[in-house]
């Protein structure tokens, strides 16, 4: 009698898989090895595609890290990503603490939710637009109620000054992203086993212990992929700062992106150029991504210790 032959399903994960490594390949993979290949190149001008290495392969490199508009648009990037980051992990944080705290049952949670979270799914157009009426002169929603509350006696242009120009751009990163980064962590909480929050309320732990001393550390690995994806959409600014004053008022919303982009598009067409800078943003985000992960994973390896420690010594006081 012959035995039957075993079928594989295997291959059948494969083929599926087709269409999406054909996508990947061709709107990911040729894109970022070509954009690495041109930056060693003199590839520029509107519908050049010929084009030959440099001489000297760091020349473009040299350029963009020596060009004063290439540094402001650096500092601009991380001013604006540090201004909006703190208070969105901070805001995110104390929604996440409202939400899922026991204690405070909150009615209407789905709707809070959706309120804080629907800046997120609007386009970054409609935002631009709504902002720049929000915040326009001489009138403006704005100026109309600081004048009224008598913060200001005469109307002021917020899309001339540096500051009110860099923390308008932060502010708006910060109102889309919030919700975004508070739904990511409650969906972290409500992962976290309940036996510990039992626990802690029948040791009679108030809601602010409970949350620092069992939420927070639970929700480490959460706050982690939070920190390097908002670090990594932070360095990656473009849509807002390009839309609401394409990078004004003098280069005082200038970002890394805006600066790619006006390179390669907005009339020089030195995509070498463009091409080294996005390679040199890439290189400053993948050492941060580490330097983020390396520091959330030494932290980890202390608090470990540190528990280690306090089991040896309540062995010896045991053993004693």
């Amino acid at each position: 009698m012959k035995k039957g032959k075993s079928f594989s399903y295997a291959r059948y994960g494969y083929y599926f898989s087709i269409p999406f490594i054909v996508a990947f390949v061709i709107f990911w993979l040729y894109p970022i090895l070509y954009t690495a290949i041109i930056g060693f190149t003199d590839l520029k001008g509107l519908g050049k595609t010929s084009f030959k290495f440099l001489t000297d392969p760091l020349q473009n490199f040299k350029t963009v890290l020596t060009s004063a508009s290439f540094k402001t648009a650096l500092r601009n990037t991380v001013v604006i990503w540090v201004i909006n980051f703190i208070p969105q992990i901070t805001f995110a944080l104390l929604f996440t603490a409202w939400f899922t705290s026991p204690r405070c049952k909150i009615r209407g949670q789905g709707f809070f939710k959706i309120v804080f979270y629907m800046p997120n799914i609007m386009t970054a157009a409609t935002v631009a637009v709504l902002f720049q009426a929000l915040f326009s002169y001489p009138t403006s929603p704005m100026n109309d109620l600081l004048v009224k509350l008598g913060i200001i006696s005469s109307p002021f242009n917020f899309q001339v000054s540096k500051l009110s120009a860099k923390l308008v751009v932060a502010f708006i990163q910060f109102w889309m992203w919030y919700g975004y980064t508070m739904i990511i962590l409650i969906s972290g909480v409500l992962g976290i086993n309940p036996e510990g929050f039992e626990a802690a309320e029948i040791d009679g732990c108030t809601s602010a212990q409970t949350f620092f001393r069992i939420t927070i550390p639970c929700l480490k690995t959460i706050l982690l992929y939070t920190t390097i994806t908002a670090m990594i959409g932070g360095l990656n600014m473009y849509d807002i700062p390009r839309l609401y004053l394409n990078g004004g008022p003098d280069n005082a919303t200038l970002t890394t992106n805006v600066y790619i982009y006006n390179q390669a598009f907005a009339g020089s067409y030195m995509y070498n150029r463009a091409a080294a800078a996005s390679l040199i943003m890439l290189l400053i985000i993948a050492v941060c991504s580490v330097a983020v992960f390396r520091m959330f994973r030494e932290k980890d390896q202390r608090s470990v210790d540190r528990r280690r420690r306090r089991l040896a010594a309540h062995k010896e006081v045991d053993n004693a």
